[in-house]
Order: structure tokens, then sequence, then C-alpha cells
């Protein structure tokens, strides 16, 4: 057993015996060969079912970078270019004057289209159609280019519909062509999962205190007014059987060493796949926007479908690429040291506190081989 795989296990088995965490999985590779796949807990506590490291997750958001990635794929081949204005392959996305929105501005959230309807139902989040008619008719929170705010929902929908424009082809079907099955890793990322795969998902849970946080939320935060409460992550939602089985592409379901090998494939060549050119990866990575997220509040930094930075902030690690996931999953490349990282977890916790614990743990470990 390697160092960093011991040290891994240590501390997931502390997290699940402590009662911070349910069930978990943590993977690590570098410079394409994987380092650690570690698992802790249980993934069904009805049945007993542990965590295996085929365990599928809804890990909410941080299946973006999944997402970003095939439209990066997709650009190598020249589908499309960066700069393509959306209504180029969809037409009708130029209702209410966005005309002039970039794929650029999509992957940046800087397209100005970060709501949805405050009566938009789960049924409706399930619905490609439903959805695309709601954003295509969306009218602009600001002039695109000119802010940035989390486009929490929409951003899936915006990139997986220029993505079927542009191949004729549902987005998790070519997230399986282009990415999944060259890379092995078929059956552990997905967008929408066969319902016949549900059986190996774990089962989410709501860590304590969690309602009582969202009730205690003022009511004029911009949060609030990007889509209705029945749309924030949490375990109810996240354990639907339509809402597993639907392509959301603002989120996914997978395992940590298939978001881990993604990360991977995009760094460097993983049994014999690169995903993009050392040029393109030099381009999507760098930071294209800063500023305070109109949605949320906080500083945010973005490359172009990644955040910029670990979840202490991008100014203390400026070479990592990442995506988190409502409930504290996360995952990330790093440029400089050629690691990529996942955690997925069951337990839907408020912050990343483990995943910047295990992180921390990784470059320790890194940095003194």
């Amino acid at each position: 057993m390697s160092d960093i795989q011991k040290r891994l296990q240590e501390a997931a088995d502390h997290l699940v015996e402590s009662g911070a965490e349910r069930g978990l999985q943590i993977a690590v590779y570098q410079h394409g060969e994987q380092l650690a796949d570690v698992v802790a807990g249980i993934a069904d506590p009805d049945t007993g079912r542990a965590v295996t490291a085929s365990t599928v997750f809804y890990n909410f958001s941080i299946g973006k970078a999944a997402t970003a990635t095939v439209a990066h794929v997709l650009a190598e081949r020249g589908l499309f270019g960066y700069d393509t204005p959306v209504a180029e392959l969809w037409p009708e996305f130029a209702a209410h004057g966005k005309e002039a929105v970039t794929i650029r501005q999509v992957l940046t959230h800087t397209a100005g289209v970060p709501g949805l309807p405050l009566d938009t139902t789960l049924e409706d989040i399930s619905d490609w159609d439903t959805m695309c008619e709601i954003i295509a008719d969306a009218r602009l929170w600001w002039e695109p280019g000119t802010a940035m705010g989390y486009h929490a929902y929409t951003f899936g929908y915006l990139i997986g519909e220029i993505v079927r424009r542009a191949t004729g082809k549902p987005i998790s079907q070519v997230l399986r062509e282009e990415i999944t099955e060259p890379l092995g890793m078929a059956d552990e990322l997905y967008f929408g999962m066969p319902r016949s795969e549900h059986g190996r998902l774990a089962r989410l849970e709501d860590a304590p205190g969690a309602a009582e946080m969202m009730a205690s939320l003022p009511p004029d935060l911009p949060m609030l007014k990007a889509g209705p409460i029945a749309l924030f992550p949490a375990a109810e939602m996240g354990n639907r059987t339509d809402v597993l089985t639907a392509d959301i592409p603002a989120g996914a379901k997978t395992s940590a060493r298939a978001m881990a090998r993604l990360y991977a494939a995009l760094l460097h060549e993983v049994s014999g796949v690169r995903l993009i050119s050392p040029e393109r990866l030099r381009e999507v990575t760098a930071t294209s926007y800063s500023g305070v997220d109109q949605v949320f509040g906080m500083e945010s930094s973005w490359g172009l479908g990644y955040s910029i930075g670990l979840p202490t902030g991008a100014a203390d690690s400026p070479s990592v690429f990442a995506m988190g996931g409502a409930g504290g999953s996360f995952a990330y490349g790093d440029t400089e040291t050629g690691v990529s990282f996942a955690v997925t977890k069951n337990r839907l916790t408020p912050d990343f506190t483990a995943a910047s614990e295990l992180s921390a743990l990784v470059q320790k470990s890194i940095a003194a081989d």
C-alpha cells in the first residue's frame, strides 16, 4: 500500500468513525497514474451496503466539469468556437436580446441567464425540452460578459443543448462516446443514470441542521430569486428516481475515481487517452473572469467551465481548476503538480471541510515524496 493511500484511508476511516461522514470515496492521480483509491463507510444505511470503489454518488455540481469537458472536446474537433454565439447553434435562444451571448460567456457564468422561474418543479428539471424552452425564453439579468453569477442549473442545459445542436446527440451520449468509454469508466460517470443501475447508488442524507440553515437565509438574497427552494440540492431531491434518471448536466452521478480520472485525462494521457491538447488545457484553465458572484455574493474566479482554486480561494491555488458540489464533494486538477483529486460522499454537509482537509493531506504527501 502506498503512503498516500494509507494516509487517506486513515483519514477517511476517521471521518466515518467520528460521525462526520456516512460514506465516502477519495481518488488521486498524478501524471496519468492512479496513486490512491480509498473507500470508507456505508452507501445505504437501510441495508448496510458498504461503499466500494465503483459505488456511484449523485454529488451535484462536480459534474459541471464533465459538462465543460464535453464542450472542450467538441471545440477541439472544430464543431464550434468559444466565441460562437449560442443562437448560431440554437436560434430560439436569441429571444429577448440574448442573440450575442457566446459559448465562452456560458462557460464563465457571465452569460446573464442564471435564474429559473420560481414555479419551476423537479418534474420540469427532469424534462429536457421543457427546460430548453424555459431557458430560450429567459430574460437577461445583466449585459452578457459584464458580470458573473453562478448558473447553477442553466449552465448544464445551455452546454447540453449547444452539444445536441452541434452533434445531433444528447450530451449524455456524447459524454459516453467521447469520454467515459475511451477512459474505461462508462459505468461510473453519468448525467442521466439508467434506472437499472440505481441499485449501485449511494443513498444521500442531509447533515444535521441543513434544513434550519436554509430556513434562516434572508429572503432578499439573489440566490433565492434564481430558483425555487424546491430545486436547492438536498437528499430528498438527490434520491428521486426521476432526477437520477434524467439528463441534468449541471451535476452528475459519479464515483470519485471517475472524476479524478477525467481531470487526469485533461492534464495528461491516461491509458492512451488525452482529452484535449496542452494548448487548449492552458486556455481553459487560465482565469477568464474574477469578481463578485451576482447570485451568491462571494468573490469567484472562473476558467472556461471550471472554478479556479481550492475551496480556500483562487489566490492560494491559482493552478487548480475544479468544481465543488453541493453537500461537500469536490474534484480538481492541478496544472502545476499534475495531480487530480476527487472526493465523493453521501452526507450532504454545508461546507467543504472534509474536501479541504483531504486535499491538503494529498498536497502534503505529494510534496514529501
